[in-house]
């Protein structure tokens, strides 16, 4: 258990950070709320219409390409550490596991999920 008390002390020093962030925020912050505050901010301009239709989903599809090579990355971390004990198996098991991830690719660049017409 010696060997994680450093990822133990970070991680609770993050949250006593976040959390007295927050706490400092809500005691000493502004309270008085005024019309203005209270407006959406759009780059400090009046907004310039009403929101109003189906917005697009580019952006979201976006979003979980990014997560979903994300994951990979942090699957592949562990992996490539260990990669010398680990033996031909888990080339091989990379190699597919990287293949899925590339037809997802495919797939989505097929489906036209990173054109911004």
């Amino acid at each position: 258990m010696r060997e994680y008390i450093g990822v133990i002390l970070a991680g609770g020093f993050g949250f006593v950070v976040a959390g007295s962030m927050v706490l400092f925020s809500v005691l000493f912050g502004p309270k008085k709320r005024t019309p203005i505050k209270q407006e959406p901010f759009e780059c400090g301009m009046p907004p310039a219409m009403e929101p109003r239709g189906i917005g697009r989903v580019n952006f979201y599809l976006v979003a979980v390409l990014f997560v979903m090579f994300d994951v990979e990355i942090v699957f592949m971390y562990p992996w490539a550490v260990s990669f010398g004990q680990l033996g031909r198996g888990a080339f091989y098991e990379m190699v597919l596991f990287l293949a899925v991830l590339f037809a997802g690719l495919a797939y989505a660049v097929k489906k036209g999920a990173l054109e911004w017409d």
